[in-house]
């Protein structure tokens, strides 16, 4: 059913926004949208369980770097850069934002680590923020453009899958473009995300803001006042540790074992004693864990959609009212890739499905093939910043709620999505009209 899809990402989105937790927001809009469909209450759950799976590597992937990042803490090393951007970006809070948007963005492409550092970098950084009075929304904008921008602007690391995605899939639909031609078809839509970057930064987010100081439970993660360090062995170790985390993740393309490399790691150097195994398990599963589980729930979800045809239909319809207005059509279909992404909450799972409904439509209306992926690869990256159920905002959110004082719907979720995705639609709507 066409309008199961439309329906069920507004469930998702009205209980998120009533602050209703992600998880049972997700499962809500899952149940819905089996129930539109004609399946029962059991065979919905089935749908959605059955596709939980597909994020079976990548949930515990992030449980392990959790531990990983829990592990990098005992050793202190953190305490060294923050004591570092402390003389050099002090009461900088501008500043210190586009630094954050810069390390973000190497995340991508030059160490493709994906939101492996965000965890480890942020939580120590709290209290450097809480001090500079610096609104953390803007952190979670610097934090959610560098995750995203990269890979839609830029063919490299997380960028090159990105791309070669929407290649083979349009190749498979009928069109074949280069690397270098979606490439360029992107640069536009992705500019659109620089603007909303500078606009978070320098006008929404510029004013000091002071958290207030509530007790919370925060996600597991204990936040401690900076002390002075110098560097010293087990530094040194917690640094071959991080390297070789990042090379085997480079090489072998595998964050599962990049992460279990880097914890074994830090208890053969005598970083983190052998006694504490369990506690840094513990704490790594409360920083990640409830990533991991959106994840596999949003799994769950996008399996729903996929196996009762609801967004090829939802598409059919919307054809039907097409016409032969090439504005028209690209508005409607950046507006189906959108609802579509916002609630798979996945960029890269969305463009084969996508591809092959857009291109007989772009092609029939006379788009140009670089027009066609412009369409295609905004149409995936619409939703991403925003989706409750996105690594782009559960990422930033699990880094900066480590205290409990960053709500991920209306701290992260709203925020990224005003920002990005309206000036990438724009944008994106108009590469599709120019190129």
């Amino acid at each position: 059913m066409a309008w199961a899809v439309v329906v069920s990402v507004l469930v998702m989105t009205v209980l998120s926004l009533l602050r209703v937790n992600v998880i049972i927001a997700i499962l809500a809009a899952g149940l819905t949208a089996g129930l539109m469909n004609g399946e029962t209450l059991v065979s919905s759950l089935e749908l959605l369980v059955g596709g939980m799976g597909e994020q079976a590597s990548v949930a515990l992937s992030y449980i392990l770097l959790g531990a990983f990042a829990v592990a990098i803490s005992y050793s202190g090393i953190t305490s060294l850069l923050i004591g570092y951007l402390l003389r050099v970006l002090k009461d900088k809070r501008t500043m210190m934002v586009l630094v954050i948007a810069f390390v973000a963005s190497l995340s991508q492409n030059v160490i493709p680590v994906h939101i492996a550092f965000i965890p480890i970098l942020i939580p120590p950084l709290l209290k450097l923020f809480d001090e500079m009075k610096l609104d953390r929304r803007a952190v979670a904008a610097a934090l959610t453009f560098g995750l995203k921008a990269p890979y839609v602007m830029l063919p490299v690391g997380f960028g090159y899958i990105f791309h070669e995605t929407i290649q083979s899939s349009m190749s498979s639909s009928g069109i074949d473009l280069g690397i270098g031609s979606i490439a360029q078809s992107l640069i536009i839509p992705g500019s659109g995300m620089i603007v909303g970057l500078f606009i978070a930064i320098f006008i929404t987010y510029r004013k000091k803001r002071e958290l207030p100081d509530v007790a919370t439970e925060g996600n597991g993660f204990e936040v401690e006042k900076v002390q002075p360090a110098k560097f010293n062995l087990q530094h040194f170790w917690t640094i071959v540790a991080i390297i070789v985390t990042l090379v085997i993740q480079a090489v072998w393309q595998n964050l599962i074992l990049a992460a279990l490399a880097g914890i074994i790691l830090m208890f053969i150097f005598r970083v983190v004693p052998y006694y504490k195994g369990d506690k840094v398990m513990n704490e790594g599963i409360g920083m990640m864990g409830f990533i991991a589980f959106v994840m596999l729930v949003a799994a769950g979800y996008a399996n729903v959609l996929t196996e009762t045809e609801s967004v090829s239909a939802l598409v059919e319809v919307s054809s039907a009212y097409l016409g032969d207005n090439q504005a028209f059509i690209a508005f409607l279909l950046l507006l189906v890739g959108l609802i579509v992404t916002m609630g798979i909450g996945s960029s890269f799972a969305t463009i084969p499905i996508l591809a092959a409904l857009f291109v007989p439509i772009c092609l029939s209306a006379g788009f140009s093939p670089m027009a066609t992926a412009a369409l295609i690869g905004t149409a995936g990256a619409l939703g991403d910043a925003g989706s409750p159920a996105s690594d782009s905002t559960l990422g930033p959110t699990s880094g900066l709620n480590a205290d409990g004082r960053h709500n991920h719907i209306w701290d992260t979720c709203v925020p990224t999505f005003l920002h990005f995705n309206i000036p990438l639609f724009i944008f994106g709507w108009a590469a599709s009209l120019f190129l």
